[in-house]
């Protein structure tokens, strides 16, 4: 596929002071599919790509592999891999990513708990730092026979040595969306909470599911995050111009929520329909980002 060179989404209203230069990071001889002013995509196997990205090279990696559950990715993409083949598989990849992140970076992965909890030891025995399992609450989730009602998605979050970026955020004060009122009493110290809001939790129940079609893209039928997991991601660990790496590009919510947080990004995707989905979506006005009302301090 000859590369393109694109114009950035609508929601990004601020050009970089230089376009990114993909040679930079990742071996010449290794073309991309498709680049922005912010970003370029490569439409191959990460483990054919991530090997030619430079050592400490990028601040965040932010990877949403598919889980294993005998879903339909497309002609490239097995999702029904025994067991340990499936662990194996994710190590490969995760040994990348811990090569190529900076030090003082961050990697976060999104996955089951049942999958998340052998990672996270990979993550371990690879000298990284754990810093929080992020519980992502799941809406309207299905019962599973003998067993807890599954009400969450794990987001590991590790750092290679000691943060070198970690940014406060703040959410809103929780009120009842029936009567609008305060859910929490705060223990009576209500008066003394800060008026920009909570400290973010390591339990996300705001996350709303990706179902509308202003939201997603029409052309992959496969589940979609949402913007608000990857604005709370970026905006934590990355300042503006840091470079974001995701090796399983999917629906490109990772490109389009750091072009619109005024961060590059580099990233891979096999599926060649899914290279479409992704250009479509920086350049589209159509696909919005979920309200978000978080505050940044510092």
């Amino acid at each position: 596929m000859a590369q393109q060179i694109l114009q950035p989404a609508q929601l990004t209203l601020i050009k970089p002071p230089a376009p990114f230069k993909a040679a930079n990071y990742v071996a010449s001889k290794v073309r991309p599919a498709f680049s922005t002013e912010w970003g370029a995509l490569y439409n191959d196997d990460c483990l054919k790509i991530l090997p030619h990205i430079q050592s400490d090279s990028v601040d965040t990696v932010f990877a949403d592999p598919p889980f294993n559950l005998q879903k339909l990715y497309g002609s490239k993409v097995s999702d029904d891999l025994a067991e340990h083949e499936y662990v194996e598989w994710c190590h490969r990849w995760i040994a990348e990513c811990v090569r190529v992140v900076k030090p003082g970076g961050a990697i976060f992965i999104y996955n089951l708990p049942k999958w998340n909890i052998l990672l996270g030891a990979e993550l371990t025995r690879l000298g990284l730092n754990f810093r929080h399992w992020i519980a992502v609450s799941i809406k309207f989730g299905l019962p599973i026979t003998g067993r807890l009602y599954p009400s969450h998605y794990s987001l590991l979050y590790y750092t290679k040595g000691k943060p070198k970026t970690f940014r406060k955020i703040r959410t809103p004060i929780e009120t009842c969306r029936h009567c609008d009122g305060e859910v929490k009493d705060y223990g009576g110290h209500r008066d003394a909470m800060n008026p920009l809001g909570v400290n973010l939790t390591d339990v996300w129940v705001d996350v709303p599911p990706v179902r509308h079609r202003k939201f997603k893209s029409e052309k992959r039928s496969a589940n979609q995050l949402s913007t608000k997991i990857l604005d709370r991601v970026v905006e934590l660990t990355t300042n503006q111009y840091d470079v974001v790496l995701d090796p399983f590009g999917g629906a490109g919510t990772t490109f389009a929520v750091a072009e619109r947080k005024l961060r590059h990004w580099i990233g891979c995707e096999i599926e060649p329909d899914y290279v479409e989905v992704i250009q479509d979506r920086l350049l589209s006005k159509d696909i919005g980002h979920h309200h978000n009302d978080d505050v940044i301090e510092g």
